[in-house]
């Protein structure tokens, strides 16, 4: 099923930015209960050669057994020249300056236990940039609470290319809560997801390359103890319901940066979901090893005029399939939080409608972030993105 929307919606993105969506909450203290161990990854740093940046992301995974009370993230930019690529937090809470940046995550982005929250990071090339151009970016993640330092680090390669071809993203968001299906086809939320309950998966996907898709292959992967429990038009399955491959073949995605338009068929990307079970004995805690993996479909000749729609595409035109500019961040993990008996599991929490846009349930802050990260993207593409030191800074006064 998918819920089809935007990907990067000027306005709404705009207003997100406006509203602080990410300011921080401040950090608290140490408090016992909360040493874990945190593992860093980064994802999404190779930009296509006719656009002007993209989104990518630095994702923190809690792998043990509680929630740090306090996150941070610190990205070294003494490598890079800002000349020709600046990556720059979308988050508001940051120290920025030509040497590099750190921020505070904010509280309600601090992973859970088996949980993965994304860092958006949005890489800008500058605009006289000629060729190609590779740098390397490390990233490093910090926390009191945090029980291995050896996983904290990772160096990324910020990667200019001269080669075109659609950009796939794919954000999943770990899957907390369960639903109902009403008689009308509306999913309501009813509380924790608990052993024998049924819960939605949802995911975004959107193209951030120079070209088209002409369809999409979606292949997703549900951790033990957790199976589909329906089938799905379009989706094939394992015999034991725990892997299913989407092939959308009408589904083109433009590029992000041609996703103008308004209300019309023409998208660069939307959200996704999928209803799937828990086991009645599976005990509390949560179960790893889900994935969602998305890979284009490419049309022999570029797609033009309402073969771009996402309707049905011509009967003489034969989708292919291609290589990812960036391939990085073509799969995303995400978990599946079982609560213990006795917690909160009962009321009604809303009604998610099958056809509206519920960007704001994946990965935390989920689709979100990304019209966030894509409005400063938009804000900042017809000039130079600067960063100073302290000492270099003017006052207006």
């Amino acid at each position: 099923m998918i819920f089809r929307n935007r990907a990067l919606t000027r306005v709404g993105a705009a207003a997100l930015l406006a509203s602080g969506v990410f300011t921080a909450l401040g950090v608290p203290a140490r408090a016992a209960g909360t040493e874990t161990d945190l593992s860093l990854d980064v994802v999404g740093t190779r930009v296509a050669a006719g656009t002007a940046g993209k989104v990518a992301f630095a994702k923190v995974t809690n792998n043990g057994k509680n929630t740090p009370s306090a996150l941070s993230i610190n990205a070294d930019l003494s490598k890079l020249d800002t000349n020709k690529a600046v990556p720059v937090p979308a988050m508001s809470d940051c120290d920025l300056d030509v040497a590099g940046w750190t921020c505070d995550v904010p509280a309600e982005l601090v992973p859970g236990p088996g949980e993965t929250t994304e860092i958006p990071v949005v890489l800008f090339k500058q605009d006289d940039i000629e060729g190609t151009y590779k740098a390397s970016v490390t990233f490093t993640i910090t926390s009191t609470d945090d029980t291995d330092a050896s996983n904290n680090s990772r160096t990324a390669t910020i990667e200019l290319t001269d080669e075109s071809g659609p950009d796939l993203l794919v954000l999943a968001g770990d899957v907390k809560q369960a639903v109902k299906v009403g008689e009308g086809g509306e999913l309501s939320i009813v509380g924790d997801l608990h052993a024998g309950q049924t819960g939605m998966l949802q995911y975004f996907v959107v193209n951030q390359g120079d070209q088209a898709t002409a369809g999409l292959t979606v292949t997703v992967k549900l951790p033990k103890g957790v199976t589909f429990p329906e089938v799905e038009p379009d989706c094939e399955y394992d015999a034991a319901k725990t892997e299913a491959v989407c092939t959308y073949r009408q589904l083109p995605l433009v590029p992000a940066d041609e996703d103008t338009g308004g209300n019309d068929d023409v998208i660069s990307g939307g959200d996704f979901f999928h209803l799937l079970s828990v086991g009645a004995d599976v005990k509390a805690g949560s179960l790893t090893g889900g994935s969602v993996t998305v890979e284009p479909i490419v049309a022999k000749s570029a797609l033009r005029g309402t073969a771009r729609e996402a309707t049905k595409l011509p009967e003489n035109m034969t989708g292919i399939r291609a290589t990812d500019v960036d391939a990085s961040d073509n799969t995303d993990g995400y978990a599946v939080v079982v609560a213990a008996k006795g917690g909160s599991g009962g009321g009604d929490g809303g009604s998610l409608p099958v056809t509206g846009p519920q960007a704001g349930l994946i990965g935390g802050i989920g689709g979100a972030v990304l019209l966030a990260g894509g409005a400063m993207f938009l804000a900042a593409r017809r000039r130079r993105v600067v960063l100073v030191t302290p000492s270099d800074e003017k006052s207006t006064v």
